[in-house]
């Protein structure tokens, strides 16, 4: 909603974010929940399940069934909340969007978030090299993803949730 729009802008500008992701300014946050391609969600958790995070999924009517996960944020990290945040993503990409590929892209240097993707089953596609520029030069992009039947097939081991 546009009412979380500051708390999400903060998240992108923070320090501790900057660097691994390329920020947008206001409006095109306000455009983007405008558009129906697109799905915002601000990540909750803690006692009081307050706001500790965001992610924006893109693709939502794609005609080739391939969402993307654009923007994952947690404010408080090391909590557990960018896990669950991602396995939530992964069950509405699949089970309500009906995605057949849910892919995203990493900063090659964001080891971190690379292996979280890994041990959520995302398989990694390539490498997009200088694909981002930056005041420093530019930066490369590791792609990765899931396919539904990969999806499927965690499920049968009980490492996602049912629908």
């Amino acid at each position: 909603m546009s009412s979380d729009l500051e708390y999400v802008v903060s998240l992108e500008q923070s320090s501790e974010n900057i660097d691994f992701i390329t920020p947008w300014d206001r409006t095109q946050h306000e455009a983007a929940i405008r558009f129906p391609d697109f799905r915002h969600f601000i990540v909750e958790g803690g006692e009081g399940l307050e706001a500790v995070g965001f992610l924006i999924l893109i693709g939502c009517r794609s005609p080739h069934n391939a969402i993307e996960l654009k923007r994952m944020v947690v404010q408080a990290k090391g909590a557990g909340f960018g896990r669950a945040a991602l396995r939530m993503a992964k069950k509405v990409a699949f089970d309500d969007l009906g995605a057949h590929r849910f892919w995203l892209d990493v900063r090659d240097y964001n080891t971190r978030a690379q292996a979280l993707y890994r041990s959520e089953g995302f398989v990694i596609d390539g490498e997009l090299r200088e694909a981002v520029r930056t005041a420093g030069g530019f930066e490369s992009l590791i792609v990765m993803s899931m396919l539904h039947h990969e999806f499927l097939a965690r499920r049968d081991q009980g490492l996602e949730q049912r629908a």
